[in-house]
């Protein structure tokens, strides 16, 4: 830290006062904390980034129409606070400074719109209006602080892995990339725009092509999208980076190392050691009805369609069947009404429950299983004791596995299952290229610049459902934490892929001329990936909604209180940049 000998307010940080600096004349300076008056005595609490530290003021002129958060310099001498006044809560509790001189640089003229021990407590535009004093709520200004400890520690992995930090453009072309574009209207080029960029992922590839070996940045992304509690509706960061001649191997290689080495640095929960558990696409989604599962959830999909699709039970008759086992018998009915309630919210006809006690079983839907039946639950689904069967089914077999994933997450949080003293990563690999759009036609089912395994051959000979991508995805907890691909490089392949999905040579060489041209010119294969930046941080802060680890977050309408974006601009504005609204 810069020395602070010539410093006109402070010499030293409140949170770094201790025992060392007895009799030592410092002077230090932050925000009023708190305020004890005993008669002619005050005892204050002083705040700054480093912690807080009591002063013991003698002189009472000294802190006349003296309010709470108001920024103050003070210096004074340290002194023991002596065994029996130690304060085992604060850092710096066995000590005080004796304040000699108080002068107040900033004072806090005004009530605060709320108590900032209870800012959390706050609606969601009160706090992102006054953010600058929400943030003084210890937790939200510790969360912002691992936030710099994070990007510095990122920048160091990266480095030792011999990744260049490459900066991109913030105005770009707009692509479709799958959200929606944020639009730059264009002043010198009228009637044209820019795009904020959603990814760099055009630019870290003509990076390849351009003969950087690895590349790394920490990201802005812009994306028009619906907030939920794990995504921003504007703004966010991510660990972006490729690498060209690696595979997916070394990718996953890389996504492993970065992760398991932040985990265990940041935090002392239980960690499972490379190599992360693997497993593909349509087995996760077969055993979990996820391709983002949560392994520390013991609950595993037990597919029931073949023995009960020709059920006499019209609810079963014809469709996909799924179910999940859990220990449930106990549960009362609103328990299973609550389940019922959930699935249906989800999109399914209802929920069947069988309860088993070792004999028989039981149930509003038992009545339609037979002896037969209950012997086929037993050899297939295990069936023992004390065990209920949660069954889900749809005539769409991905839909019936969904629903019953999202019924596998309800229970685990509802009967205790999850583990939470623990981190279980795993990847997710083998992807499908493609998938039906809703009017049933092949449309690219992630990002349209991966490669297809089996290349060119799979392309011009395969059915399109039926091939998959070099893509890959780490998924922690629950929560998709990483994307990445090895990419296309070769324009043929580029144009045959985007041909199936229905779009002409044409339009490939219009919307992504740069990546189109440059592959012309010698391309290296290459590979690379992305780690959500903001999410890695909710899991160290230990927080479920995003925006308590942003500083200046948007709210759930894209708006910020705060600065009052979006907000309307002069008619002169409009007309330099060539537009008119009409609403």
């Amino acid at each position: 830290m810069i020395s602070l000998k010539n410093n006109l307010y402070r010499s030293h940080m409140c949170g770094k006062l201790s025992s060392k600096h007895i009799g030592a004349e410092v002077k230090i300076a932050g925000w009023v904390n708190n305020i004890r008056k005993m008669g002619s005595l005050t005892f204050l609490t002083l705040r700054d980034q480093t912690g807080i530290v009591q002063v013991f003021i003698e002189d009472d002129s000294l802190t006349q129409n003296l309010t709470r958060e108001s920024t103050v310099t003070i210096s004074g001498t340290v002194r023991s606070r002596g065994e029996k006044n130690i304060n085992h809560d604060m850092a710096t509790g066995e000590i005080e400074v004796v304040a000699k001189t108080l002068e107040v640089l900033g004072a806090c003229e005004e009530t605060l719109p709320f108590e900032i021990v209870r800012a959390r407590e706050q609606n969601e535009n009160t706090r992102l209006k006054y953010r600058y004093i929400d943030l003084r709520n210890e937790q939200n200004y510790k969360n912002i602080l691992l936030r710099a400890d994070l990007l510095k520690f990122i920048r160091e992995q990266m480095n030792d892995l011999e990744f260049v930090e490459v900066q991109t453009p913030i105005l770009t072309s707009s692509s479709p990339e799958g959200a929606r574009d944020y639009l730059v209207p264009s002043r010198i080029n009228a009637g044209q725009f820019y795009a904020l960029p959603q990814s760099p992922q055009i630019f870290k590839q003509l990076l390849m092509i351009s003969g950087f070996t690895r590349y790394f940045q920490i990201a802005p992304c812009f994306r028009d999208e619906d907030a939920r509690a794990d995504r921003s509706p504007t703004e966010f960061y991510q660990i972006d980076f490729e690498g060209s001649f690696l595979s997916q191997e070394d990718i996953l290689e890389v996504l492993q190392t970065i992760l398991y080495n932040t985990l265990t640095h940041f935090t002392t929960l239980q960690v499972d050691k490379p190599p992360f558990v693997r497993i593909k696409y349509n087995d996760s989604m077969e055993m979990y009805g996820s391709d983002k599962p949560d392994l520390r959830n013991p609950l595993k999909l037990i597919c029931l369609t073949e023995p009960f699709t020709h059920h006499t039970f019209t609810v079963l008759n014809g469709k996909h069947i799924y179910a999940l086992k859990a220990k449930a018998n106990e549960m009362g009915r609103r328990f299973f009404d609550g389940l019922t309630d959930f699935i249906k919210l989800q999109g399914a006809g209802g929920l069947v429950y069988l309860k088993f006690d070792g004999e028989s079983l039981s149930g509003p839907a038992s009545k339609y299983f037979d002896e037969n039946d209950l012997n086929n639950l037993k050899k297939i689904a295990g069936l023992e004791a004390g065990d209920t069967l949660f069954v889900v089914c749809d005539a769409d077999k991905e839909k019936a596995m969904k629903l019953t994933g999202l019924l596998r997450n309800e229970l685990g949080e509802k009967l205790n299952l999850i583990d939470k003293s623990c981190f279980k990563p795993c990847f997710i690999v083998d992807f499908p290229f493609y998938e039906k759009d809703d009017d049933g036609n092949v449309a690219f089912a992630h990002n349209p610049f991966t490669f297809p395994q089996g290349g060119m051959s799979a392309l011009k000979e395969m059915n399109p459902f039926d091939i998959l991508a070099y893509q890959y995805d780490l998924v922690l907890n629950g929560v998709e934490l990483a994307s990445g691909a090895v990419r296309n490089h070769s324009r043929d392949v580029m144009v045959e892929a985007f041909r199936l999905a229905g779009y002409p040579r044409e339009t490939v060489e219009e919307k992504f001329p740069a990546l189109f041209n440059a592959f012309k010119f010698g391309a290296p294969p290459h590979a690379g990936a992305a780690i959500g930046f903001d999410r890695l941080l909710m899991f160290l802060c230990d927080e479920s909604s995003i925006k308590e680890v942003m500083a200046f977050p948007m709210n759930k309408s894209a708006q910020d209180p705060l600065m009052g974006a979006p907000s309307n601009v002069t008619d002169k504005q409009l007309k330099d940049v060539h537009i008119k609204i009409d609403l």
